[in-house]
């Protein structure tokens, strides 16, 4: 909603004066119109959930995306799980520059938060899944990371434990034959688009102006006029777009980005702008994980994006308002659940 400043208008000549019924607006409404958020336009509160026409998302898709979330028995050495890489009671990431995967091995680029992420355009750095569900396919099947063979196997172990037959077939009851990878990761992307964390700031684009502090307030206005909203804007305050790497003055990284999975030059050091929500709490910062600090990623950030050197008192304002996107999870929503016992034929952890 845009807010518009009311103007007084003032009569020419003799005014009358008021009379005593003369109907004047309470204390309380005149104060709440000069609080009225300010930069609501650029923004949007949060959803009460990521649901989308097309994606069907019922309590028992829900329930099952829950325990596949959490279940390392879809790695190949059944010791990783989305939660280790994502982890849930850490605001979705693991505080690592590049995650651990099978036999210890590392990618080259930071796992971002599963909070908010459904939001997003698409997932993964470069874009390369189109959303929530198909990027639940591929960590499954990477060999750096949970590296299952294929998606055989995957339904091999899934279709080995009882509880995984009934809770399949009570998510997906229309299918003949409900254990599928495609209805594994519709499960999984289920649940993820229940992971919303409203805060302070979406109180505050509501309409609760005293959901943020004055210093708050001061670091939103800062961050509007120095031009962090060309691309940190919208509801997920991020995540609606690609942008150059470097983009008014070079940033040094070997790390193509969406040019090295498009092969189009002109896409070289794209990466999707990663959503600002709960960025206080999902440290280190960039794509590989090389920035420890939040005040330095802002400094750089503004630097490099933009082409403005921001001092520490500056920085310091902005990451005071960036504290207002940090939101709470559902602690019942999250919290991990009993899995189904394997059973005797399941495929047991492979060392190799």
């Amino acid at each position: 909603m845009r807010f518009l400043p009311f103007l007084a208008l003032l009569a020419c000549g003799d005014a009358a004066p008021p009379s005593e019924t003369t109907p004047e607006a309470p204390a309380a409404e005149a104060d709440a119109k000069a609080e009225a958020p300010k930069h609501a336009a650029l923004f949007k509160p949060l959803p009460k959930d990521m649901a989308v026409d097309g994606k069907a998302r019922t309590e028992a898709m829900i329930d099952l995306g829950r325990q596949l979330y959490y279940d390392a028995r879809l790695s190949k050495n059944h010791d990783i799980s989305c939660n280790s890489c994502h982890m849930l009671d850490k605001y979705g990431q693991d505080g690592e520059p590049t995650s651990p995967g099978h036999k210890g091995q590392r990618g080259g680029r930071n796992s971002p938060t599963t909070y908010n992420a459904a939001l997003h355009l698409s997932q993964f750095w470069d874009g390369r899944a189109a959303d929530v569900e198909e990027q639940a396919k591929g960590p499954v099947l990477n060999p750096v990371e949970m590296a299952m063979p294929d998606e055989g196997y995957v339904l091999k172990v899934l279709t080995s434990i009882p509880g995984y037959q009934e809770g399949f077939k009570a998510a997906f009851p229309d299918d003949e034959d409900p254990i599928t990878y495609d209805n594994f990761a519709k499960a999984v992307g289920a649940f993820e688009r229940g992971l919303v964390t409203p805060a302070p700031f979406d109180k505050y684009l509501e309409g609760d102006a005293a959901a943020l502090t004055d210093e708050q307030k001061a670091g939103l206005d800062l961050y509007v006029s120095t031009g962090c909203t060309t691309c940190h804007n919208g509801v997920a305050v991020g995540g609606a777009m690609y942008q150059k790497l470097g983009l008014v003055k070079p940033y040094e990284t070997a790390d193509k980005g969406r040019g090295d999975l498009t092969g189009n030059e002109a896409e070289n050091y794209f990466f999707k702008v990663p959503s600002l929500r709960n960025i206080t709490e999902t440290a280190p910062y960039f794509h590989d994980g090389s920035i420890a600090s939040l005040d330095e990623a802002v400094k750089l950030m503004a630097s490099h994006q933009l082409g403005k050197e921001l001092d520490d008192a500056q920085v310091k304002s902005i990451v005071t308002f960036l504290g207002a996107l940090k939101g709470e999870p559902d602690a019942a929503y999250i919290a991990k659940p009993e899995l189904p016992e394997s059973g005797p034929e399941t495929p047991k952890a492979d060392p190799s």
